[in-house]
Order: structure tokens, then C-alpha cells, then sequence
């Protein structure tokens, strides 16, 4: 059995507008924003929570509990460039900004956008970007909060 390595194996990027996130097109992904280069190789966070429901009852000698709502706590944090094509990320995600955060897992990153492929659609809003502290021998970041708006497409099919 061999495991599956994710170094280089993930794409990221942004889109202002898609018609349906469940079957994002391939003209669409190729006209997104790709942000992967400048995302730090542990800043991609796409963190999932579920909440529990309470199902016990006043007779209960245990508590039961079943699934609530879920929801998402997504962030990206990005390496500053020094050209204006490399900062794009900042100069893109503001405050406020609205579109749709795009991931592809466990896909060579250089492997273009195919049709069939499983892709993550988070419809997003920008929280103010958030500069990192300076700090020997690393390059200038920020972290992005993305808020999710509606609920995501987290197995969607590129169409």
C-alpha cells in the first residue's frame, strides 16, 4: 500500500464568478486568479467543524448526540511578492472582496484543469488581511480570513 504524498499536489485559486460550484467549467478555472505559488506551504486552511445536537432526553442515562450544522474556518496565508503580478493576492483579497476559493487535492499541480476532476468550491468574503510579524530569514506574509457565505460544493466536478 503506498500513501499519497501531497508536495506539489495541490492547486488553489480564486474566481469572481461561477455559474454553478458544484460543476465549476474549465473556461472558468482557466480564467481564475492561481494563488498556489504564493501560498506558504502550511498556509492553506480549509478547517471543517461540525456541531453536535443534543438527542438525549430526561429519561437519558447517557448523553446521545447526533450532527448539527457544519461549518467552515478557511484562511490563506500568503508569501508578499515584489512585482505587482506576485502581490496579486493582497492587491486582490481586501476586505469585503466576494468570489469562490477553488482547491484541488492529490492532482500535480502543473496537471491542468480537466473536466471530471474533483475540485472544493468555497463561495467566500475577504476579512481585512492580516500582516504577519517580521522575522529573521523569512519571507513577508499575510494571512487572508475567508469567511464562507454559503454552503460549499466540498466534492464538486469540474465540468
Amino acid at each position: 500500500m503506498a500513501d499519497l504524498i501531497s508536495d506539489g499536489k495541490t492547486r488553489v485559486a480564486w474566481a469572481s464568478t461561477i455559474a454553478n460550484i458544484n460543476a465549476p467549467t474549465t473556461a472558468e478555472l482557466n480564467a481564475a486568479l492561481d494563488l498556489t505559488k504564493r501560498i506558504t506551504p502550511d498556509g492553506l486552511k480549509t478547517d471543517p467543524s461540525t456541531a453536535d445536537v443534543d438527542t438525549s432526553s430526561l429519561a437519558s442515562t447517557f448523553d446521545t448526540k447526533t450532527v448539527g450544522r457544519i461549518g467552515f474556518d478557511n484562511e490563506l496565508t500568503f508569501k508578499r511578492g515584489d512585482t505587482v503580478q506576485d502581490d496579486a493576492p493582497f492587491t486582490t483579497l481586501k476586505y469585503g472582496v466576494s468570489g469562490y476559493l477553488i482547491v484541488r487535492r492529490g492532482v500535480p499541480y502543473a496537471t491542468a484543469w480537466t473536466t471530471g476532476q474533483t475540485v472544493e468550491v468555497y463561495p467566500i468574503t475577504c476579512g481585512e488581511p492580516q500582516p504577519s510579524a517580521p522575522a529573521a530569514n523569512e519571507v513577508m506574509k499575510f494571512v487572508s480570513p475567508m469567511k464562507v457565505t454559503d454552503a460549499p460544493a466540498t466534492s464538486a466536478l469540474v465540468a
